[in-house]
């Protein structure tokens, strides 16, 4: 299976001021056309720098794609290295040049005498036409390897590999298909020791984990000489994921934990309002990111103080007092003013202490109560997300722990 380097260029990328997308785009579309990234290298706007990333890639992969450094300023190199690299002078392409124009003319700007280098590429090398943008791309061989150099803004990216490297790449050699299930409610460790032998090194399907706030996504990856030989890869893999993680597994691919819970209740024509106090909206705004969301969701309370907890939920004055906002008793008024306000089937209510200040011992940062209210009563449970967790990760891992409590709750009712 023929191998790629992805290249990134650009200071702003390496600085950490922009995130690179481009390289992860470009991943997936390569692998489906049986092409495998070996490499992703980011590198700044040093000639010297680029010219190593290109000459290893050169020597190392099947074909490269570099992406940035097409511009018309000082910090855009990419031309400039290609044409040492290939030792072949810069030459001014009649056609790129006309384009260039053509667009600034449907613009009516005056083009700026510096937009003339986009139209320089090395002798030899073949322009790309960017049909969205003003910096024509570039294709040409170094060392004999076949390199295709493509705008860094990512809109413009995408277009030119579709419209001009896609019917280039030779993908007849086999296919990479990948899936990725995403599961909820145990560790990285406990979800890897429970499919210890699927991520065995070497094996295909090639199966990884990754975590994020929670999350446990695995990731599947099959290589085959077809696109069906490799779905039937994927889908033994993932049947067997699920019967060991069972109800860990809530989605699959772009599939998220509120459009899962969105799924349950409408299955059940059940409907569902919120009551958060330290996650300021945030599962609301979750609920509502998914499409169709207004079937079952009806609506949420904010209520971050104590005399809204009281006046819009309900919340006894004597429970603020004996208890606190942040306790069991508090979380579960809450939960059960919310449905009732809005006459919901179903509520989740969270308070707790998000941080860095306001807790003491026996009430730590961290700190949460989530509750669930249905017809028959109210189900609260207490976590603690880490003292030193930063407030964001402890507001959304208190969401998303929200989510999972009631997707569960409307999995195991009858």
């Amino acid at each position: 299976m023929q191998t790629a380097w992805i290249i990134s260029s650009g200071s702003e990328l390496t600085l950490g001021q922009s995130i690179d997308t481009n390289s992860a785009w470009l991943s997936r579309e390569l692998a489906g056309r049986g092409i495998r990234p070996a490499r992703h290298i980011t590198v700044g706007d040093a000639a010297a720098d680029l010219r190593d990333a290109l000459e290893s890639a050169a020597r190392r992969a099947d074909v490269i794609l570099l992406t940035g450094g097409l511009g018309p300023t000082e910090d855009d190199l990419t031309r400039f290295v290609l044409a040492d690299i290939a030792g072949a002078p810069l030459e001014l392409h009649a056609a790129s040049l006309a384009q260039l124009e053509a667009f600034f003319a449907a613009r009516k700007r005056p083009m700026p005498e510096r937009n003339r280098i986009q139209a320089m590429i090395p002798g030899g090398a073949r322009p790309l036409p960017n049909s969205c943008g003003t910096a024509p791309g570039i294709f040409i061989e170094l060392r004999g390897t076949p390199c295709f150099a493509l705008p860094g803004v990512p809109f413009e990216m995408r277009v030119m590999f579709r419209d001009q490297v896609a019917a280039h790449l030779d993908g007849s050699r086999g296919v990479i298909l990948s899936r990725r299930l995403s599961t909820y409610g145990r560790g990285e460790s406990e979800i890897g020791d429970a499919i210890r032998d699927l991520m065995a090194r070497g094996r295909n399907p090639e199966v990884g984990t990754t975590a994020q706030l929670g999350e446990i996504g695995i990731r599947i990856n099959a290589a085959a000489d077809a696109v069906q030989a490799a779905l039937r890869l994927l889908d033994a893999d993932e049947a067997e994921v699920r019967r060991r993680l069972g109800e860990l597994v809530f989605g699959r691919d772009e599939e998220t934990l509120a459009g899962a819970v969105g799924d349950l209740l409408q299955k059940r024509h059940a409907t569902l309002a919120t009551a958060e106090s330290c996650t300021g909206g945030m599962i609301g705004q979750m609920l509502t990111a998914t499409p169709g969301s207004s079937a079952y969701y009806l609506g949420g309370v904010v209520a971050y103080s104590n005399e809204a907890k009281e006046r819009l939920l309900d919340v006894p004055r004597d429970v603020l007092d004996a208890h606190g906002a942040v306790s069991r008793p508090a979380a579960e008024a809450m939960a059960e003013g919310a449905r009732r306000r809005f006459s919901a089937d179903f509520a989740v209510s969270v308070t707790g202490i998000a941080g860095p200040s306001g807790g003491r011992p026996d009430k730590p940062v961290g700190l949460v109560y989530l509750g669930i209210a249905a017809a028959e009563g109210v189900a609260v449970e207490e976590y603690r997300f880490g003292e030193d967790a930063p407030r964001d990760v402890i507001r959304e891992r208190a969401a998303r722990t929200a989510l999972n409590r009631l997707r569960l709750a409307l999995l195991r009712r009858a």
